[in-house]
């Protein structure tokens, strides 16, 4: 095949992900319902995963952080191999079910937590164990694979299993697989964080502000979101020590920053809450 012809033909076939995922559009949703619960009762998001799954979670993971402004212990990935592994593939690791349980504990695994386990064959073993300990433990448990009969999909109580078909290069699950768990991933901690109050309409309201160009956007941010002119969010912002949330209910509730962070407070820092909409 030429170059040409390659890639066309993984073009054809990743237009297949959007549609396996869109069946399970329906099981997203009440994962994402069940997850928001969860941490609203203080419980915390763990992806477990091995492999280009691993990867994945880690991504995904990372950034809700900076997107989101929540801690690093909201969401958190625990990969087959550890840290080495996210770079470099680990021999083995995915079959050491025991490191799964000492890893949970390690996290220190509570039944207010959610478990999402990541495997494309839906067999990884050390996703299957994490699985198992966490059902022990009441942590509510979510699976997302490419294969809807398999070991995973039957352990969680929630299945989220896009059936992408073959993989262009056969076995190579970073493709088709890979792309549908990147999809997934994003749908729920985006949605989550959504329900959470952790974004205002389609804004990034809880950006971190952690170079100049993200300094510049906030500033975009906030005048779309409020209305108001450049010159009285800056002065909003500097009021609220560069705080978008409490410069956002600052400058639509007429208040003072400390005023609008009592606001945030009284509403446990949901911002629309907050605001009365």
């Amino acid at each position: 095949m030429t170059a040409a012809e390659i890639v066309r033909l993984m073009n054809l076939e990743d237009r297949k992900v959007a549609v396996a995922v869109a069946r399970e559009l329906p099981a997203i949703a009440r994962a994402v319902n069940a997850v928001v619960q969860r941490i609203e009762n203080g419980g915390r998001l763990i992806y477990v995963g091995a492999g280009s799954s691993g990867r994945i979670a880690v991504l995904d993971a990372a950034e809700c952080p900076p997107t989101f402004g929540t801690s690093p212990y909201l969401v958190q990935v625990l990969i087959a191999g550890g840290k080495k592994a996210m770079t470099q593939s680990v021999e083995g690791a995915e079959d050491r079910s025991r490191d799964a349980v000492r890893d949970l504990k390690t996290a220190g695994l509570t039944g207010e937590d959610v478990v999402v386990g990541i495997a494309a064959s839906g067999t990884t073993p050390y996703v299957l164990a994490a699985i198992a300990f966490a059902k022990k433990r009441k942590a509510l448990t979510i699976g997302v694979a490419a294969n809807r009969h398999s070991p995973l999909g039957r352990a969680v109580d929630i299945a989220i299993t896009p059936e992408v078909g073959p993989e262009v290069l056969a076995g190579s699950t970073r493709l088709k697989a890979g792309t549908s768990e990147k999809l997934v991933l994003n749908m729920l901690s985006t949605a989550v964080m959504v329900r959470l109050g952790r974004v205002y309409d389609n804004l990034m309201i809880d950006v971190a502000t952690t170079n100049q160009k993200l300094r510049e956007r906030t500033t975009r941010i906030l005048m779309e979101a409020s209305g108001k002119n450049l010159s009285t969010v800056r002065h909003a912002l500097r009021q609220s020590k560069h705080n978008l949330r409490v410069a956002l209910v600052m400058l639509k509730r007429g208040l003072t920053a400390n005023a609008a962070r009592q606001k945030l407070v009284g509403s446990q820092d949901h911002l629309r809450r907050a605001l009365g909409e």
